[in-house]
């Protein structure tokens, strides 16, 4: 069995982001994810940056050989920029990003429901469950690669009054709803 992606592996890292300097082509955060296949250095850069704020500077070492092609088509489709490429020996390949400028903010979600690989109606009815358990002005961040949610996500929360914050189409066919409970 293969390394897994969990998002706690670099938790630490995304805590110290913020404090320190903007607009540096020093990193701020550097983010080991060696040993692990793709899609998991883009999820983990992704992750990271979405921490930092525009101009700051983060650097992913990946020895996975898909990473370059992820890595760049992701930068050009978000605003960030890879500003650098350094080979450190092996297949091991170290990424400067540096945060675009160009990116809408990111909302902050209360509860995180990834429902990606369930058919529709599976990510509505899920949603509303966690929804139904959440405080007023809360956020739900709902993830899914359903070819219906983004229409059924209209749909619902104009029925219902819950408030459509943000819908993001993170990678093609794969979304992320902010939805706030009124």
């Amino acid at each position: 069995m293969g390394a897994r992606f969990n998002a706690g592996m670099f938790a630490q890292a995304r805590g110290n982001a913020m404090s320190k300097e903007k607009n540096s082509n020093k990193p701020l955060v550097t983010l080991d994810l060696c040993g692990l296949n793709c899609p998991a250095p883009l999820l983990g850069a992704k992750h990271v940056i979405d921490d930092l704020q525009p101009g700051q500077v983060m650097q992913l070492i990946s020895d996975c050989p898909g990473t370059p092609d992820d890595l760049f088509a992701w930068s050009r489709h978000t605003g960030n920029e890879v500003i650098a490429t350094d080979k450190l020996g092996g297949l091991r390949v170290a990424y400067t990003i540096r945060r675009g400028a160009s990116r809408a903010a990111r909302p902050i979600a209360n509860v995180t429901l990834d429902i990606r690989g369930v058919s529709c109606p599976g990510p509505i009815i899920e949603a509303k469950k966690l929804l139904d358990g959440m405080k007023a002005g809360e956020v739900l961040l709902l993830v899914s690669n359903c070819p219906g949610t983004p229409d059924d996500v209209n749909s619902w929360v104009k029925a219902t009054g819950l408030e459509l914050v943000a819908k993001l189409e993170v990678a093609p066919g794969n979304y992320e709803f902010f939805i706030r409970k009124a």
